[in-house]
């Protein structure tokens, strides 16, 4: 038998980050991951260039049971370490939208740097391995992992969450976390598309039709671009506020964010002869613009429209209510809210409470980021942390 400082379960963003940083500070870690290379949700995100961080990151763009748990990890490790370590790799990058840096090349770049920085630490990488079991005794964890067993004081799950399932993705931290008797934070799909019921038929015409909007979920708004799908709801504005919404809740979605509440009363005096189609149209698609007119049931010049319906019309573009019917599940969601609870887990040392040497870090834990790069930096944050204690 194998033994070790630590065994990290998952060779994904977290997992990577943990044991490059533990190997260097001299720790003996062995990194297991099932998939036959490491990093492969890393390889497709971003289209490709990996969003590996956000600039703007701060505790509020996470949502967990406890709002407050990821302020420890994120504090001190920020974006800009990680850009320092992405500089010294010479990876040109650049800074899309919202604080939101990609890599100019390819986020194969991203996974070979974190090779390389397990290589300096010299971090033993098992990848095709399934684990056969892991079990706790004598102050050792023992991992069966395919023909032999290692055993280590401290182990790590970074195994994720069951979002993108045809990644390999699937509920294993959570099986594990319950073995030892660690709560769970029932999982949900998040930054996922939404689907939209029969009675919305009409939207459903306009697959593939986009605009800037603000949409808006409880108390939270994101202005960003919504895209019509086949099935429903998709785009940026959309898959933010996916992860703040509950099943048979509503969405608001305002499509003329920066009119100033009387537009269309200005509109109809000064081109009384236009329709409601042709003045959405000037920063709308002509499919969406004539699409909420004709649901709106307003046709005809505005001339011929009362003010009363006018500021009518106004209240709904600004507040459009979908009742969306579902989601389009884990297999399409970029990530998992809930998850291990952080009330069994130390901020500072991502441990759990009741099981000195078990650790759990990145997706597998109720932390769950904003679209734009915030997941992949409190992966970097959370593995750096849990690194620190091994």
């Amino acid at each position: 038998m194998a033994g070790y400082d630590a065994i990290i379960l998952g060779a994904g963003a977290a997992g990577l980050m943990c044991a490059s940083v533990a190997g260097q500070r001299g720790k003996s870690v062995l990194l297991i991951d099932h998939a036959d290379q490491p990093g492969k949700k890393i390889l497709i995100s971003g289209g490709g260039r990996c969003n590996f961080t956000n600039i703007h990151t701060a505790p509020d763009r996470y949502l967990s049971a406890n709002p407050h748990f990821a302020k420890s990890a994120l504090g001190r490790y920020a974006p800009q370490d990680f850009i320092d370590l992405v500089d010294r790799y010479g990876i040109a990058w650049h800074e899309k939208t919202l604080g939101q840096l990609f890599c100019d090349g390819s986020a194969k770049q991203i996974v070979a740097m974190l090779v390389e920085e397990c290589a300096k630490g010299g971090v033993e990488i098992a990848c095709g391995a399934s684990i056969g079991g892991v079990e706790h005794r004598d102050g050792m964890f023992h991992v069966a992992c395919g023909a032999r067993t290692a055993a280590a004081p401290a182990l790590v799950i970074a195994t994720g969450g069951p979002s993108i399932p045809k990644m390999g993705a699937t509920g294993f931290a959570y099986e594990l976390a319950r073995k030892f008797r660690l709560k769970v934070v029932e999982p949900r799909p998040a930054l996922v598309p939404l689907t939209l019921g029969p009675g919305e038929a009409l939207f459903h015409a306009l697959a593939g039709v986009s605009a800037e909007v603000m949409a808006v979920c409880g108390k939270v708004r994101f202005r960003e671009a919504a895209l019509f799908t086949h099935r429903g709801l998709s785009g940026p504005a959309i898959l933010q506020v996916s992860s703040y919404w509950r099943n048979g809740e509503t969405i608001g979605i305002d499509f003329q964010p920066d009119r100033a509440p009387g537009w269309l009363r200005e509109a109809k005096r000064a081109m009384p002869r236009a329709t409601l189609s042709k003045i959405l149209a000037e920063g709308l698609s002509d499919r969406l613009a004539i699409a909420l007119a004709d649901r709106l049931g307003i046709v005809g010049e505005l001339a011929n429209l009362t003010d009363v319906k006018l500021e009518a019309a106004e209240r709904r573009i600004a507040d459009w209510r979908f009742t969306p019917s579902g989601s389009e599940g884990f297999a399409k969601a970029e990530v998992t809210v809930g998850g291990i609870s952080t009330a069994d887990l130390s901020s500072q040392t991502m441990e759990a409470r009741k099981v000195p040497g078990l650790y759990a870090i990145g997706e597998a834990v109720d932390v769950t980021g904003w679209l734009g790069g915030y997941n992949f930096q409190w992966a970097w944050a959370s593995g750096w942390a849990a690194a620190q204690a091994l």
